[in-house]
């Protein structure tokens, strides 16, 4: 199984307006993150896609660029791609670029994004939100599969045997495809035979089995070997030494964040009650020591039927980057043995 870091960047400037002192120095930090978790044998580190002010990462690829002119190992990726309100062409252009600068170390997960600011930033319509999705990518892997390119559609200009450059190192370029909850996205990636990304940020983690059988079922209907089918886990965790530790310094920054969230989606305010209880056995939060995490990624993993690959997203909980660091070295040190 591989092990990762995501990362949305963000940046404590929000609380008081904007502040290029301290973007400069989160974006410094992020870096080092990433050139450390390489040093410590993660398999992957992947950055969000948002068009907000608390996050850094509208242009991930370019953050992604940088970090691979300073690691030797490790995976690149987006975490997601908000393919919908983007051009395949330039996606692939841009990621394309970063495989030649990473010497083949770029992938994509591509998705339509958990937060909807990118849609009338770049003028598309909210109630296009599952064609266009369904449109692009099917450009997007046309693009990867073909230098030359014949391809119409409703939301782009058509390409008529347009050469698309440069080309990627590694063949093909890795895609995977970013899911939440909607059954049809799991049947989609199947069909397309593309890895499949869950984002689960609450609730109980095996409750998405049905959903994961879905996508497997429908990649053997459409041919697809059962060793292409891949389901990776992205989740929201962070490890101290201990289990408390970890709880009680991740709650404040997670409680802001979610409390903040979920005023403009009608959800209640976070408490502490609720956040212990995503953290039990089932749960969905992996915020603990590294055996007590470690033992949990594996139950995840068999109640999912397997999984390929298990990312931690971290730094959205406004935590010192000294204490992710700590985590990030730990994950290195630790959990990364305990699950081989």
């Amino acid at each position: 199984m591989e092990i990762g870091i995501d990362s949305f960047a963000a940046t404590k400037s929000q609380s008081s307006g904007h502040n290029a002192a301290a973007d400069m120095q989160e974006m410094d930090n992020l870096l080092e993150r990433i050139i450390l978790a390489d040093q410590a044998g993660l398999a992957v580190f992947g950055l969000g896609e948002h068009h907000r002010r608390e996050f850094l990462d509208s242009a991930s690829v370019l953050i992604l660029a940088a970090a691979a002119a300073r690691t030797k190992n490790i995976k690149l990726t987006s975490a997601v791609t908000v393919l919908s309100a983007a051009d395949p062409v330039r996606v692939f252009q841009s990621f394309a670029t970063l495989d030649i600068i990473s010497k083949g170390r770029a992938e994509m997960v591509v998705g339509r994004g958990s937060f909807i600011e990118a849609f009338p930033l770049f003028g598309y319509n909210l109630d296009d939100y599952d064609a266009l999705f369904t449109e692009k990518l099917d450009l997007l892997l046309k693009i990867r599969d073909h230098e030359r390119v014949d391809w119409s559609g409703k939301f782009r200009a058509p390409l008529q045997n347009a050469p698309i450059y440069p080309r990627p190192v590694q063949q093909p370029l890795p895609i995977w495809v970013g899911v939440g909850g909607t059954p049809q996205s799991f049947v989609r990636a199947g069909m397309l035979g593309l890895p499949l990304m869950v984002a689960v940020i609450g609730g109980e983690t095996h409750r998405f089995r049905p959903l994961v059988d879905l996508y497997r079922e429908a990649g053997a209907k459409a041919g697809h070997p059962e060793e292409q089918l891949q389901v990776g886990l992205h989740s929201l965790g962070y490890i101290a030494q201990t289990s408390q530790q970890a709880r009680d310094e991740f709650f404040p920054g997670y409680a802001e964040v979610f409390t903040r969230i979920g005023k403009e989606r009608g959800w209640g305010p976070v408490t502490r009650a609720q956040f212990d209880a995503q953290n039990g056995p089932t749960g969905a939060l992996l915020v603990g020591s590294p055996q007590e995490v470690a033992d949990k990624i594996r139950r995840h993993s068999e109640a999912l039927g397997g999984i390929s690959r298990f990312t931690f997203q971290m730094d959205n909980a406004n935590l010192p980057h000294d204490k992710l660091m700590n985590s990030i070295e730990l994950i290195g040190k630790e959990i990364v043995p305990l699950l081989k």
